[in-house]
């Protein structure tokens, strides 16, 4: 059995901040034309802003996966949302099928009034694990949620998979570090 398991998440959400960005930059390039009082300093300061925001928020959610390992489901959105979540702390998980395709968030969104974490790249094939006990997450401003609203582009391999991995025995692990298990 593999050590991990990799499942991409959709790409909605990176194909429109890349169009919101090259509207950004073209909508600056029109301006610094026809602007000639501007200076290259701070022009070259937000370059490197926006080239800093493209690779943070467009460019490192296309290289990372949601990862099923032996014991944890570890989800992650770039380079900016990352959590480890073992399968002793998961109450349930489920195909979320209710939420219609325009009402969920893209992104790491939190809605006040829900106790819901949405990390979605695309707005279909969503899953939602509920949580034993409610976590707080500084990426949405230390907010907690009871259950995290999730995204994979096949869905029901990922459901059986995770199902697979649960069903197993949970590896030992040592009581301290550098402790001897005597095998």
């Amino acid at each position: 059995m593999e050590k991990r398991l990799s499942f991409p998440y959709g790409r909605t959400l990176v194909v429109g901040r890349f169009f919101a960005l090259v509207s950004l930059i073209v909508l600056i390039s029109v301006a610094v034309a026809f602007l000639p009082s501007l200076t290259v300093g701070p022009v070259a300061v937000l370059a490197i802003i926006l080239a800093a925001y493209f690779v943070l928020f467009a460019v490192s959610p296309l290289l990372t996966e949601h990862w099923i390992t032996r014991s944890r489901l570890i989800l992650r959105q770039g380079w900016y949302f990352r959590t480890v979540i073992p399968f002793s702390e998961i109450e349930s998980i489920e195909a979320l099928d209710e939420i219609g395709p325009l009402q969920a968030p893209l992104g790491v969104h939190r809605p006040f009034g829900q106790r819901a974490l949405f990390v979605t790249g695309g707005r279909t094939n969503l899953v939602a694990v509920r949580l034993r006990h409610p976590r707080r997450f500084w990426q949405s401003f230390g907010l907690g949620a009871q259950e995290i609203v999730f995204d994979v582009v096949d869905r029901t391999h990922f459901l059986q998979e995770l199902e697979e991995r649960r069903g197993l025995f949970p590896p030992v692990e040592a009581d301290r570090a550098g402790a001897d298990l005597g095998d």
